[in-house]
């Protein structure tokens, strides 16, 4: 992240009033809520997760047993069923 100086950036009045509350510090101003990515969209790693999950309902659905998915998946049994229960609750909404 590269730091902007204000003074070339915010009208003089907004920096007036922003110099009332902070002088000299560095100030972190996070974007809105609904301009924030979800958790993995800038990476793709949402999107690969995702993939790899529809990839273990698939083979779920065939008749692959949950311990050779985990073994498969580098996840433990458990890890298979939340993502087998987390599919059956997001068809469900």
């Amino acid at each position: 992240m590269s730091y902007l100086n204000a003074d070339a950036l915010l009208p003089p009045e907004l920096l007036r009033e922003v110099q009332k509350y902070v002088r000299g510090s560095l100030i972190y101003i996070p974007q809105e809520e609904s301009a924030r990515l979800g958790w993995g969209s800038k990476s793709g790693a949402r999107e690969a997760i995702d993939r790899r999950n529809a990839a273990i309902r698939a083979a779920k659905a065939e008749g692959r047993r949950i311990d050779d998915l985990a073994d498969e998946y580098g996840l433990s049994a458990d890890g298979i069923r939340k993502v087998l229960y987390s599919g059956r609750r997001d068809k469900a909404s």
